[in-house]
């Protein structure tokens, strides 16, 4: 079964940029045609997809967050990663990583398999 573990630091200054890592185990992230996606829920919000690098490396964003967010893989550790830049208190929430067979599908919110999800906080 294919599992997804995010890490990197919990606690990031407002200006700064927020970087986490998804490490995927019992499945390739260059295995056809899977998207890898990362998703953030703001406290007593819903689920924002982010964006995610797909298959071939080919990256999409979601709109609204497109301007400062980077998404990146390393195919020889099977991982990858997000990089969001100039965080406010706005973007503290529950980050997830995740798997989806359909571009459409991630951006509507469903997905194949999930991480448990790390939380950040913003704070100076």
């Amino acid at each position: 079964q294919v599992q997804l573990q995010e890490s990197g630091p919990g606690l990031v200054k407002p200006s700064q940029t927020l970087s986490l890592t998804c490490t995927v185990s019992g499945g390739s992230i260059t295995t056809s045609y899977y998207y890898w996606n990362w998703i953030r829920q703001p406290p007593g919000k819903g689920l924002e997809w982010m964006g995610a690098i797909a298959w071939d490396g080919s990256t999409y964003y979601s709109p609204s967050l497109k301007s400062r967010t980077s998404i990146s893989r390393d195919t020889s550790k099977n991982q990858f990663s997000l990089q969001l830049s100039s965080v406010t208190p706005e973007d503290a929430a529950v980050y997830h990583c995740a798997r989806a067979a359909d571009l459409r599908a991630a951006s509507d919110g469903t997905y194949d398999y999930w991480g448990q999800g790390t939380q950040v906080t913003v704070s100076s």
